[in-house]
């Protein structure tokens, strides 16, 4: 099971033991801090995503997706479905839609975890409509 989370307002995924950024980062990242080869700076704005070399064992921090999509497939959905094709960044309205931590039928407490294995499956067509909608609200 992939577990994707945050790093630097990017998108930090794993699968299989291979890590990805995806997304433009926001804020200054330390990635040795954050247990990662520093990336290329040219390969780190294009805006889709790259594979990030570990120094040690990372673990993405909560918030963290579950999604059953695994390999370069993963990050590749995830660019599709949280990247802003116009500046390259994860749009934060299409992950708080994802990860919903205000869903009335949860506990007061906010879960580390969410499964999200549906988004993998949801139909790319469908997901288009879904995220040209939430981009266009204001």
């Amino acid at each position: 099971m992939a577990r994707v989370g945050r790093l630097g307002g990017a998108i930090l995924a794993e699968t299989q033991g291979a890590y990805y950024l995806i997304g433009n980062t926001k804020a200054p990242v330390d990635f040795r801090a954050a247990g990662f080869e520093p990336p290329d700076e040219v390969e780190l704005v294009k805006g889709a995503y790259l594979r990030l070399e570990p120094l040690r064992e990372v673990k993405v921090e909560a918030p963290v997706l579950l999604l059953d999509v695994e390999g370069e497939e993963l990050a590749k959905k995830l660019v599709q479905r949280f990247v802003i094709d116009r500046n390259g960044s994860v749009s934060e309205r299409l992950w708080r839609l994802v990860y919903s931590p205000d869903d009335p039928l949860d506990d007061a407490e906010t879960p580390v975890e969410r499964d999200a294995r549906w988004l993998g499956d949801i139909p790319e067509t469908i997901w288009q409509l879904v995220r040209d909608n939430v981009l266009r609200c204001l």
